[in-house]
């Protein structure tokens, strides 16, 4: 056997072992990897004390059928199935110069939770939301602390790009809007809020 058949028989038997054990390896393959990275779902969890009670902020958030009149990009808000503890929602969602449907299953218990589940549309692949509302403060009752959660992963790639550049943006304006809207309709807050845990992926 020659020479170089012996070389080329150690190397054919080394290589796969120095690309599993070798860090150096993992290190170049990480650093000229170029396959795009696209995060598809996005995850945001926050707990924030307010200065409303937990049925004013309740009734607002089980408000669906007046979404389109407060909630950002929410072009269409249209109830059809409504029974105690649940409602069945058509919803049109407006990203310029895009508008897009879906249907909700809300679960509601009072004052205590709304949770929302997208269950048909092209522009989810799952859309979850949920409040949940606990006693706040023990000497201002008009106070209560807010659980919100929001977890949604786009079926379009595009959506997914855009919503990774505005994701906190969009995020923030709704959460915003449902204490604005509060503040319409029942007064100035009885203490200004305040975020106790923010979590986002």
């Amino acid at each position: 056997m020659t020479t170089q058949v012996v070389q080329h028989v150690l190397l054919s038997r080394t290589l796969p072992q120095f690309k599993r054990h070798h860090p150096l390896y993992s290190t170049c393959r990480t650093l000229f990897d170029f396959t795009p990275i696209t995060k598809t779902r996005r995850d945001f969890k926050q707990k924030k004390l307010a200065g409303y009670s937990m049925d004013q902020l309740y009734s607002v958030v089980a408000d669906v059928e007046n979404y389109y009149t407060f909630v950002p990009f929410c072009k269409k808000s249209h109830v059809y199935t409504k029974k105690p503890g649940s409602l069945k929602a058509d919803l049109i969602i407006g990203f310029p110069p895009l508008n897009e449907s879906y249907t909700s299953n809300v679960t509601l218990v009072r004052p205590t939770l709304v949770k929302a589940e997208c269950v048909d549309g092209r522009l989810f692949n799952y859309l979850l939301t949920a409040w949940q509302f606990s006693p706040g403060l023990k000497d201002i009752p008009q106070s209560c602390v807010i659980d919100f959660m929001v977890a949604f992963e786009f079926k379009s790639a595009l959506h997914s790009q855009l919503s990774n550049l505005f994701f906190d943006q969009i995020v923030k304006q709704m959460e915003y809007a449902f204490i604005h809207e509060a503040k319409n309709r029942y007064g100035r807050p009885s203490i200004k809020s305040h975020v106790l845990v923010a979590n986002k992926s």
